[in-house]
């Protein structure tokens, strides 16, 4: 959806999927192809009626308001708030995205204005009989039915136009298992429940908050859009060009600087945006030409881009929003999730970081002349003061006292008043006016996402097919602790496939997370354990989105680019087992010092696992040693103090063998 307004970051003079030399504009357009097929929430309506196309800007820019002034003052009872916040959503969506691809991109089709009365009609219905259908919860009455399905239908219809099949699909499936589980043969004899009419699971659907009005759409109505709207008021200011700038003037010039400026960059852009397809175009549009110039292979470039801008969704202090669900499940606050998540989200991002130095210095990659690269004081002056809203975020989040969205209100009011500093980056009221109509705008796909979720949630609750499955991962791993892991991690990652991230981890924290609960495993690194597996979906093939978009501007081959993707982000596939192992990387019930002792032998551990993958350090290493440097790292899992030592001793001994094969090789050379 476009609203035909200048923006402030500008994704560069050089595009990809061409000439080195193709003007920024046709890289804009190459953007939004890659954006339309590989993020179908990009895929949206550009409306050619300019009167409505204004009626729906404001319309956009009242649903943030809605949603600002509630969170101040406080939202309506719980069940008419959900109501109208899907209504809302539902209603931009179908104005957003069209039925299919041959329907019309310029105009909304008659039975779309249809389907928004229908929406509509629902919160009507709720307000009007908020009483009534209260005091019915569990023995409804026909209108209550019909309602429902109505809802129900809606939900599947604006989920497949957003996200796709897969969702929608999925949320059909469990209403099957819901309907006939009572009938499973005798091979899925353990998923067999009493089973449920229309009437019981619609109405569960959609008369309490179990459902689709269940907590992922409480979460969706007030922390999501409150930090969404953050991040689209940031972006207005000119954020994401200062991420660029600063990581050009700090890395750039370093061996293979544009691949560090992509890590760089994509972290802190996508920890506040929380989309992985969208973080690749924005960032890998600037990034991806430069690392093709410093001469990085198609494939390693788009690799590079989709690993840091998927690993932005980890990096507190936003987490691409779904630390708020997590924090709703686990009910605790927001600020203890950040620090739970930081430690292992750097060292995700360390190990992407040793990776692409080992590779830059195996191929003698350097990076870019000091003299094209801005200088970090000049950004700073230039652009430092917008670091400060983010600083009160923390500050605000972690020792206010006040609620997460109190909070994020006045980071939001902040954020305007501090970009007011420099000429830059001042916001005028058509700016404002467009950051809350793109907030709007950019929350209609997690929304609508989330309400979906609430099917599959709903169901499993009333069938308890969550605690069943729970027990069958851990059958199938025999109780063991590393088999159930690795089981856990299979279905984490097939249920996150091709999913939005949000109902990624909303699914896989439901259905696989309480596996791991039943093995005293603490809940917060049960549910981390489900949350990274859920997004490393968007990066393991045969359906990695992130490391497509990332070829489709490359013009590598997605399936090398995906399996790239992979191997570089291979440390992050062993942090999560770090953790479970070792719950000091999460800084639980644990002491500083212990915990600085666990997070630097987790550091040496990933620089190993790098070394092994990469086959580098100084110089070439022999497939034994490599084995030999998984091993080391693989020791470091585990905290216990002597297997540290081991792999410290085995990573002392290879830094000497490596430095002498090194020396000995300059030798030869000279």
């Amino acid at each position: 959806m476009s609203f035909e307004t200048p923006i402030k970051d500008n994704p560069g003079d050089l595009v990809p999927g061409g000439p080195e030399n193709t003007p920024a504009s046709d890289g804009l357009v190459r953007t939004q192809e890659i954006l339309e097929k590989f993020d179908k929430e990009s895929s949206t309506r550009t409306l050619s009626n300019a009167y409505f196309a204004k009626i729906f800007f404001w319309l956009c820019v009242g649903v943030s308001l809605y949603h600002f002034v509630t969170s101040f003052w406080g939202t309506p009872v719980v069940l008419k708030h959900r109501s109208l916040h899907v209504a809302m959503m539902l209603s931009l969506g179908f104005i957003m995205y069209p039925f299919g691809k041959r329907s019309s991109r310029q105009k909304v089709s008659w039975w779309d204005w249809a389907l928004i009365i229908l929406a509509v009609s629902v919160p009507l219905y709720v307000w009007s009989d908020y009483l009534g259908i209260v005091e019915r919860a569990g023995n409804p009455n026909v209108p209550d039915m019909v309602m429902a399905t109505i809802l129900v239908l809606l939900v599947l219809e604006s989920t497949r136009r957003i996200t796709g099949w897969a969702l929608p699909v999925l949320s059909l499936i469990f209403i099957l298992y819901g309907l006939y589980g009572r009938n499973l043969p005798g091979m899925f004899g353990m998923f067999v429940h009493r089973g449920y009419t229309w009437m019981q699971l619609s109405n569960n659907f959609f008369a309490n908050t179990e459902g689709i009005y269940g907590s992922s759409v409480s979460v969706s109505a007030s922390y999501i859009f409150l930090f969404i709207l953050f991040g689209a008021v940031m972006g207005r200011s000119g954020m994401g060009g200062f991420f660029n700038d600063i990581a050009m003037a700090l890395a750039g010039h370093t061996k293979g600087g544009p691949a560090k400026v992509s890590v760089i960059a994509s972290g802190l852009l996508g920890s506040i945006n929380g989309s992985a397809v969208a973080n690749v175009v924005t960032t890998g549009a600037f990034t991806i030409p430069l690392m093709k110039k410093t001469g990085y292979s198609r494939e390693f470039a788009g690799a590079v881009e989709a690993s840091a801008s998927v690993g932005g969704q980890l990096l507190p202090p936003v987490m691409g929003a779904a630390a708020f669900i997590m924090a709703e499940n686990l009910g605790v606050r927001y600020s203890v999730i950040i620090v739970h998540a930081a430690i292992p989200a750097l060292l995700y991002y360390l190990g992407i970081l040793i990776q692409v130095q080992l590779r830059a210095s195996k191929n003698g990659l350097l990076g870019l002349p000091k003299n094209q690269l801005p200088r970090a004081w000049d950004v700073l002056r230039d652009k430092g003061h917008l670091i400060f809203p983010i600083f009160f975020l923390l500050y605000m989040l972690f020792f206010s006292g006040t609620t997460v969205l109190y909070s994020a209100v006045a980071t939001i009011v902040v954020t305007i008043a501090v970009a007011c500093f420099k000429k830059a980056t001042r916001m005028n009221f058509h700016d404002i006016c467009d950051s809350f109509a793109e907030g709007a705008r950019a929350t209609v796909a997690v929304a609508v996402a989330c309400a979906c979720v609430g099917i599959i949630v709903g169901v499993s609750s009333k069938t308890g097919f969550g605690l069943t499955m729970a027990n069958t991962i851990i059958s199938l791993g025999q109780r063991d602790l590393l088999f159930t892991l690795l089981f856990t991690m299979v279905t984490c990652m097939i249920l996150g496939m091709g999913l939005p991230s949000i109902p990624a981890y909303i699914i896989t924290a439901t259905i696989a997370a309480p596996a791991l609960e039943k093995l005293n495993i603490p809940p917060i690194a049960s549910h981390m354990f489900a949350f990274y597996f859920a997004m490393f979906a968007n990066l393991t093939p045969p359906v990695a989105l992130a490391a497509f978009a990332a070829a489709g501007l490359s013009g590598g081959n997605p399936m090398k680019t995906g399996f790239a993707s992979v191997k570089l982000a291979i440390a992050g596939f062993i942090v999560p087992y770090m953790f479970i192992y070792s719950p000091q990387l999460l800084l639980i019930d644990t002491s500083l010092p212990e915990g600085i002792r666990v997070a630097l032998g987790a550091s040496i551990g990933v620089l190993m696992i790098g070394a092994a993958v990469e086959g580098y350090l100084f110089t070439k290493m022999h497939v034994l040693l490599r084995l030999v440097s998984f091993a080391g790292a693989l020791c470091l899992i585990d905290s216990d103090l002597y297997t540290d030592l081991v792999g410290v001793a085995i990573l002392v001994a290879l830094l000497a063998i490596q430095r002498f094969i090194a020396q000995k090789e300059s030798t030869k050379r000279a």
